[in-house]
């Protein structure tokens, strides 16, 4: 994977194209991001300038996500269409920050990888294996596709 400065750059750079090209939503959902870089990038800072790695943007970038998905929730209830729209319109920009996304094949091949090598579990364990396998999955997949699929594993 490439340095933090590297996926940062390539951000900032798609900013500017955006900005150039006159796409307002792009730039916008870009400038989010940044901004919200930045205030990871403070929240780690204990005196000296912090510079995010890869795994700690995409993170950021994950949240950005969630935090579409969790809206598109609520506007759905609410039957704002429009609203959803714009928030998947965001979700889908924000994707191209995150590596390749896993299969749900290949998900459910590292949890039973993960299950294997505990040995017997129940559904009691569900909080250790999602604490084991959510390092391995960390911006390579949707952690609620990874409950879900923890929970249909470990319940048989």
């Amino acid at each position: 994977m490439v340095n933090g400065n590297m996926l940062l750059t390539r951000i900032k750079d798609d900013l500017k194209k955006a900005m150039q090209a006159k796409n307002k939503e792009l730039a916008e959902v870009l400038r989010m991001l940044i901004s919200a870089l930045r205030n990871k990038e403070i929240s780690l800072r204990k005196g000296d300038n912090v510079e995010l790695s890869d795994e700690q943007i995409i993170e950021v970038v994950a949240s950005e996500i969630k935090k579409r998905k969790d809206s598109i929730e609520a506007y759905s209830k609410a039957e704002r269409v429009d609203l959803v729209k714009k928030e998947e319109e965001e979700i889908k920009i924000l994707e191209k920050y995150l590596p390749k996304q896993l299969s749900e094949e290949e998900i459910e091949k590292i949890i039973k990888e993960v299950i294997s090598s505990l040995g017997e579990v129940s559904p009691k364990d569900f909080g250790r294996i999602m604490g084991m396998i959510m390092p391995k999955l960390k911006g390579k997949a949707d952690g609620a596709k990874v409950q879900e699929i923890v929970r249909k594993i470990i319940s048989g």
